[in-house]
């Protein structure tokens, strides 16, 4: 697996894994704590969450522009860790939101979350830019595809820890405090609070069902006080765990940080490669390159607007599959947000396996190209939504918001089973693995030397469009029978793959890559 790979490649992993470990703590949980903490709507909630997101993949652009300019590729990475660093400082600071402070603490935590994505937009893609320099010797070049799959796996290491992170804290908050997790509290609190008499009744039965089981006791002329100092101390508690996740976040950040200062040595510098090479270039070859660069850009295009719809579907395991766990499947006494876990789990163990299979049917004569195989993944996505939809059309499931108002006993009696959740991040999975690593293989095999750092960001541009979307995934998951949500990706990752067919022949001869063709004899 890591045979005829350059030295560099490890170093900028484990920087990247640790960066991505300290992101992906806060990500787990970021919708359901914009909730919890702030009683915000789902659909608020994952709206921050869609500009968040994008705004990380939009930022990606200034900082490879900035790298791009200033030739300065590691300076602006090690400036990019420490701002992430300060953001999630000021998110792990915990204040308890009132009615009174909510207004700038929530612009506050808003705030954070900028820098978080200003920092990762200088550190991602420009990482990601030094990677693909690593394979610009003639030495290493064959081995872009499976180096940017090990690359990925690093960062799923990560990415498989995190979501254990944020329960774990707060469990153990809520344990310390003789409280317990429940999924369905932080929004039954925030209703009783900002409603009191005037809440839902079976709202109000369901809240004091799970408040007695903590021991607060209703049966007197004080049960009135006591829930509602219950339904305070409750979120007060249940959010400082969550904090304290925060916590890792900020130690891991500064992790990855010492390990690229002691490894960036060791990685390539595009300024001083660039100076080494300065040749006189006449009029004739000016125009050739020039040509060859509008080529080279217009296929990147293409396959930007597919990764679009891609993410646009991928993600949603942050926003409606992350409702869907929560509110439609059995976990008892998992958490939501540990589900999480399956996908980068999948990432690691399934690498090495299909990085076997590509390199078998190398041998025989039987290259699948890049764009080939990002295709095959939109199908193998459309795949994943179809398995989904039909299981919530046979069981007949309604929409989140109208599942979520029913009695316990009758919503407990109508979740399925964690299979679904484990066979549909397994098709997700495998999909991913056809269309992100080879997506970064692919950004870097077309772009102009000295364009390397806007076109990573031009990928993770086309990713931060994909997230702008996210926020339509809950509004039809709350509105309508869910299954009708998992129809609307399943479309669209079609119609993609359908149109990544269609350009196939044109991207391979762009990127000088040849059809599959066995070898005869």
């Amino acid at each position: 697996m890591f045979q005829n790979q350059p030295k560099g490649l490890i170093p900028a992993a484990l920087s990247n894994m640790g960066e991505r470990f300290g992101y992906y703590i806060m990500n787990a949980v970021l919708v359901l704590f914009l909730c919890s903490k702030f009683g915000l709507k789902e659909e608020t909630s994952t709206l921050i969450y869609s500009f968040f997101y994008a705004g990380i993949y939009v930022l990606s652009l200034v900082g490879g522009i900035i790298a791009d300019r200033t030739q300065n590729y590691k300076g602006t990475i090690i400036t990019g860790l420490v701002i992430m660093t300060l953001g999630y400082v000021v998110l792990s600071i915990p204040i308890f939101a009132t009615s009174e402070n909510t207004t700038w603490l929530l612009t506050l935590t808003c705030a954070a979350l900028f820098l978080i994505a200003f920092g990762n937009g200088l550190f991602k893609g420009n990482l990601q830019a030094i990677v693909g320099q690593l394979y610009d010797n003639p030495r290493y070049s064959a081995q872009r595809d499976s180096g940017f799959q090990i690359f990925y796996v690093f960062i799923n290491v990560g990415g498989l820890i995190a979501p254990f992170v944020a329960p774990m804290l707060r469990s153990w908050w809520l344990g310390a405090h003789d409280l317990a997790y429940n999924a369905d509290l932080p929004a039954l609190c925030h209703q009783y609070l900002s409603l009191t008499g005037n809440m839902n009744m079976e709202n109000a039965n369901n809240l004091y069902a799970l408040a007695s089981t903590m021991g607060v006791h209703l049966s007197d002329a004080s049960g009135v006080t006591a829930i509602s100092e219950f339904c305070t101390r409750y979120l007060k508690v249940f959010n400082e765990g969550i904090h304290f996740s925060f916590y890792a976040s900020v130690a891991a950040m500064l992790i990855s940080l010492v390990i690229f200062l002691f490894t960036k040595k060791g990685l390539p510098s595009p300024a001083k490669k660039e100076a080494a090479e300065t040749v006189r270039i006449s009029a004739e070859e000016r125009q050739a390159m020039a040509k060859e660069i509008k080529q080279r850009m217009g296929a990147l295009f293409a396959v930007l607007g597919i990764a679009i719809f891609f993410w646009f579907s991928f993600h949603q395991n942050g926003t409606s599959l992350s409702l869907f766990a929560r509110d439609f499947v059995k976990t008892d006494s998992i958490a939501p947000e540990i589900w999480q876990a399956l996908n980068p789990c999948f990432v690691i163990l399934l690498t090495p396996v299909i990085m076997w299979y590509f390199a078998a049917l190398a041998r025989r004569g039987k290259v699948i190209s890049t764009p080939r195989k990002i295709a095959i993944g939109m199908g193998l996505a459309a795949m994943a939504y179809i398995f989904l939809t039909i299981v919530c059309a046979i069981i007949g499931y309604p929409s989140g918001e109208e599942f979520r108002g029913m009695a316990v006993a009758v919503r407990e009696g109508m979740k399925t089973g964690p299979w679904v959740l484990i066979l549909l991040y397994f098709f997700l999975t495998v999909a991913e693995l056809f269309i992100s690593p080879l997506g970064l293989s692919f950004v870097s095999k077309v772009a102009p030397r000295h364009l390397q750092g806007l076109c990573q960001g031009l990928w993770l541009g086309a990713t931060a469009v994909g997230n702008l979307l996210l926020w339509i995934g809950p509004l039809i998951y709350n509105a309508c029978p869910i299954w009708q949500a998992w129809v609307i990706f399943a479309i669209v990752c079609f119609i993609s793959m359908g149109a990544m067919l269609a350009m196939v022949k044109w991207l391979e001869r762009v990127t000088d890559e040849k059809p599959a063709v066995a070898k005869k004899g």
